[in-house]
């Protein structure tokens, strides 16, 4: 089944040591089902130096599971289930559930 978040999306993380924290979602991983969003899930990362970094411990994002976050609704900003609907012109939208607001382009 296909993800219905998508990189570009403010979402809330709804569980996990991050909860309730918001942010954008950088890269979303449809195979894997997990997305990466900016501040969440941040990790320490023990890097050597090379030509282009100097090396040491960097904190990076990683991935969380798409289930583990909930897209935050453009009217209310509170955590939102994603729809689908198609439009009179035959184009679908993404629709936040909770305000029926349109959600993205």
């Amino acid at each position: 089944m296909a993800m219905k978040i998508k990189k570009g999306d403010q979402v809330i993380v709804i569980t996990g040591r991050d909860k309730g924290k918001t942010g954008d979602v950088i890269k979303a991983m449809p195979k894997e089902n997990k997305v990466i969003v900016s501040g969440i899930n941040m990790v320490k990362r023990h890097t050597k130096p090379s030509q282009e970094s100097a090396g040491g411990i960097i904190s990076k994002e990683h991935p969380i599971h798409v289930s583990n976050v909930a897209l935050i609704d453009p009217k209310s900003g509170k955590a939102t289930r994603v729809g689908i609907k198609v439009e009179q012109d035959g184009t679908k939208v993404r629709i936040a559930k909770k305000s029926g607001e349109v959600i993205g382009k």
